[in-house]
């Protein structure tokens, strides 16, 4: 699947070709012309790069950057701006930016940064992680290449593929709040987007599965307006 762009540019002739030299490259662009077309876009999917111009629209690109920063620190973010002084450049990178290239600029160093900031980008979110085959807590079994549970209370589930995915998510990064960021990359792909009451939903199914009291739980938690976490050590 490839990388997503989202690219805030307001003047057609330059989003145009930044977007087709990104496509050649085999990144899926989608343009935003101004910085509420920016904040809606970025919302309602997941970009593993954003490109933001400082002098968009109806609100600019600090305050963009700022807003997305408030709801995701591990997406890269690169100004590409006309605003080519030590103070803008500073002020960018102040308000959250990755990398801030001034315009004019060279299309092979522009495409070289582009790269580097996406591979980065997935390093943040794919660190951490292990391969499991199975995993037991607190009595439960969890069989993942059989997408079979064995409960405390001796019943055998099969579970769903997307509900098995996201338990070996949250046990792999064990002890750690997971993004609900991450969760909608890994589990639910770029373009379908659930709310955070269906991630909810399947912390409530693991709690009816595997904890003894669910109103007091052991394992699964919602941690609010961050993510969600599994606490336990195997057995």
């Amino acid at each position: 699947m490839a990388d997503r762009i989202l690219l805030v540019e307001d003047e057609p002739s330059l989003y145009e070709a930044l977007k087709l030299n990104l496509e050649i490259e085999g990144y899926n662009v989608t343009v935003a012309v101004d910085g509420e077309q920016a904040i809606e876009k970025f919302k309602s999917s997941h970009f593993q790069l954003i490109i933001l111009d400082v002098m968009i629209p109806k609100i600019d690109g600090y305050v963009v950057c700022e807003t997305i920063r408030l709801e995701n620190s591990q997406v890269p973010i690169m100004f590409l701006s006309a605003r080519n002084s030590a103070e803008d450049k500073i002020n960018g990178l102040k308000t959250g930016a990755d990398d801030y290239m001034s315009k004019p600029f060279n299309l092979e160093e522009f495409l070289l940064r582009v790269s580097l900031l996406v591979k980065r980008g997935h390093a943040l979110t794919d660190t951490g992680t292990e391969d499991l085959n199975s995993f037991e807590f607190g009595g439960n079994k969890v069989d993942f290449s059989s997408f079979e549970i064995s409960t405390w209370d001796g019943e055998v589930k099969s579970l769903s593929k997307r509900e098995m995915k996201l338990l070996k998510l949250l046990i792999e990064k064990r002890g750690k709040v997971v993004s609900r960021e991450e969760i909608l990359q890994k589990i639910w792909g770029y373009d379908v987007f659930p709310s955070t009451r269906t991630i909810d939903n399947y912390i409530l199914a693991y709690r009816k599965y595997f904890e003894e009291n669910q109103r007091q739980p052991k394992y699964f938690f919602s941690v609010r307006g961050v993510g969600y976490k599994f606490e336990a050590d195997s057995e």
